[in-house]
């Protein structure tokens, strides 16, 4: 189980630095082929559920143009059984232009399934403690 702990925390690492240097594809890497996501709290949106590549197009075309940068930790990770997993986790994301930030502070709770010996996320919830800066710069925010 400590494996599957730690394998989990590197994916969700991955996660977060995928956007940080806009390496889509190593983003859409940590998916299923098709997940959950509630980004309400932020977004304004109802949860859904979608293909990985679209959720992977969206933050493309919401977020190529920012600096950006997510810090991730205090890790707190369950096992319902020995296939899946549920990771809450506390994040900041820092989105820059040149002139305006918008920084994030929140909580995921990432629901994960161990697909042939390999961990994936499966499901995103993102619930916000707060947010400040410019939300405009962020096309996706409510």
């Amino acid at each position: 189980m400590h494996e599957d702990i730690l394998k989990i925390q590197q994916l969700i690492a991955r996660f977060a630095n995928s956007f940080d240097v806009k390496a889509w594809d190593e983003l859409q890497a940590c998916f299923t082929e098709s997940l959950y996501t509630d980004y309400s709290d932020l977004r304004g949106s109802p949860p859904e559920t979608i293909s990985a590549s679209e959720y992977v197009k969206s933050r493309r075309e919401t977020l190529d143009h920012l600096k950006l940068h997510h810090l991730v930790s205090n890790y707190e990770t369950d096992f319902p059984d020995a296939n899946s997993a549920t990771c809450r986790a506390s994040m900041v994301v820092w989105r820059k232009t040149d002139v305006e930030d918008f920084i994030t502070h929140c909580v995921y709770i990432f629901q994960l399934i161990k697909l042939n010996g390999s961990w994936k996320i499966s499901g995103i919830t993102q619930k916000v403690l707060w947010s400040e800066g410019t939300s405009s710069i962020h096309k996706g925010v409510k």
